[in-house]
């Protein structure tokens, strides 16, 4: 088929798929109100599942769990305990590992976010390669990522003031992945600095500043994704979800969807499907919510249950052999 006769092919399908949502060649304020909506659905959604743990280590002015055998301490040490996805330890207190996992990830989101709202040089970075179209970045995204930012720090805070048990340090491997992390974007951050990380300045640069700030959001998916893993190992390997709540993964849920509904509906509104795969992290965050809370459900209403653990005779005692993210009966934090 001649090239001319592709390209008008493509023209005629995607306006038969993006008209429904233009009218006279303006957006559709039904559609403006409903992608807004989703947006603030999913802020609230989201943000809730982050107050339970801030809020029960603030009355309880301790992080630590109930830990027979080993008395509460202030120690910071750092131990090469197996992965922190991996790991099945026995003490249901905060995981140090997650916090600090999760609030660098929201760092890394934060800064993503807001770059891609409010640079000028990232959104003209950006619509130079989306064929002049704008992301689609939204206020309620950064209000999120902000959020749980705050919060997360307000927890890191809390890990260093309050009481703690002994077993509970940031492992090597965490620290080992943070630390090539932050060298990855420093070496990037650095190339963009020294040599303008803008390729429209004229000057040769193997990345730009879009380029360092879509690795920052990349980072935050790695992390996102295994910060579920040991709940779930945890209720395969007890075969029971007792003792952990599934009210937060159906906030988690909640806010994915949502989340994945107002980025579809606003790249249906530019015209420019190609701005969902743009705001790859959004994307990615909700698919990946999605996907272990399908996994939690089936777990919870299927497979396994609230019931008894076997080998457990009460709950003081499966709470001390079972490691849960996070504390308070908790599922994993957002995203």
């Amino acid at each position: 088929m001649a090239p001319a006769a592709l390209t008008s092919l493509q023209a005629v399908a995607q306006d038969a798929i993006v008209s429904p949502f233009r009218k006279d060649g303006q957006t559709s304020f039904f559609l403006l109100a409903l992608s807004q909506a989703c947006g603030w659905i999913y802020f609230v959604a989201w943000s809730a599942s982050f107050y339970p743990q801030a809020i029960l280590n603030f009355r309880r002015k301790s992080v630590s769990g109930e830990h027979r055998g080993h008395p509460a301490s202030q120690s910071s040490s750092i131990t090469f305990d197996p992965p922190p996805f991996l790991n099945s330890g026995i003490c249901k207190g905060l995981s140090f590992d997650f916090a600090t996992l999760n609030t660098f990830g929201f760092l890394c989101y934060t800064a993503f976010n807001i770059a891609f709202f409010s640079s000028p040089l990232i959104r003209e970075q950006y619509r130079a390669r989306h064929g002049g179209q704008d992301n689609v970045v939204q206020l309620n995204d950064v209000a999120f990522a902000v959020h749980a930012l705050i919060l997360m720090l307000v927890v890191m805070i809390q890990i260093a003031l309050y009481q703690r048990d002994t077993n509970q340090r940031i492992s090597r491997w965490t620290l080992a992945l943070l630390s090539v992390f932050t060298l990855v974007a420093i070496v990037t951050g650095l190339l963009c600095v020294v040599t303008g990380g803008n390729h429209a300045s004229g000057k040769w640069t193997p990345v730009e500043w879009i380029d360092f700030v879509q690795i920052l959001s990349s980072m935050k998916l790695v992390i996102t994704f295994i910060k579920y893993l040991p709940q779930m190992r945890m209720n395969a390997k007890r075969k029971s979800t007792r003792g952990w709540s599934i009210g937060n993964i159906i906030l988690d849920f909640t806010g994915g969807v949502f989340s994945i509904t107002q980025l579809l509906i606003d790249s249906a509104m530019t015209g420019d499907w190609s701005s969902a795969i743009g705001d790859f992290s959004k994307l990615g965050l909700g698919l990946i919510s999605i996907g272990f809370d399908i996994i939690f459900f089936v777990q919870h209403y299927i497979l396994y249950g609230p019931v008894e653990p076997a080998g457990e005779d009460d709950d003081n005692t499966a709470d001390e052999r079972t490691r849960l993210l996070p504390e308070s009966s908790t599922a994993p934090q957002r995203q």
